[in-house]
């Protein structure tokens, strides 16, 4: 026999899979927006690199694409 998961447990899961795909969208809009004002490479460029390597790409962002603004 093959094992089934109740729908309640997919619905779960599959709600689960599409907060973190919009989490995913929001922090490379948000680094798209902030790359155009503290970063001579093009924000596209960052936006796609966060967007197919989340974790790594905004730690490169972070520590490598941001110029460092004084005005804080």
């Amino acid at each position: 026999m093959f094992p089934f998961v109740s729908l309640q447990v997919a619905g779960a899961i599959g709600l689960l899979g599409l907060l973190v795909f919009v989490a995913f969208i929001g922090l490379t809009v948000w680094v798209y927006k902030d790359a155009q004002q503290h970063s001579e490479q093009p924000a596209f460029l960052w936006a796609a690199v966060v967007f197919l390597a989340p974790l790594i790409g905004i730690l490169l962002y972070m520590f490598i694409g941001r110029e460092s603004d004084e005005s804080y």
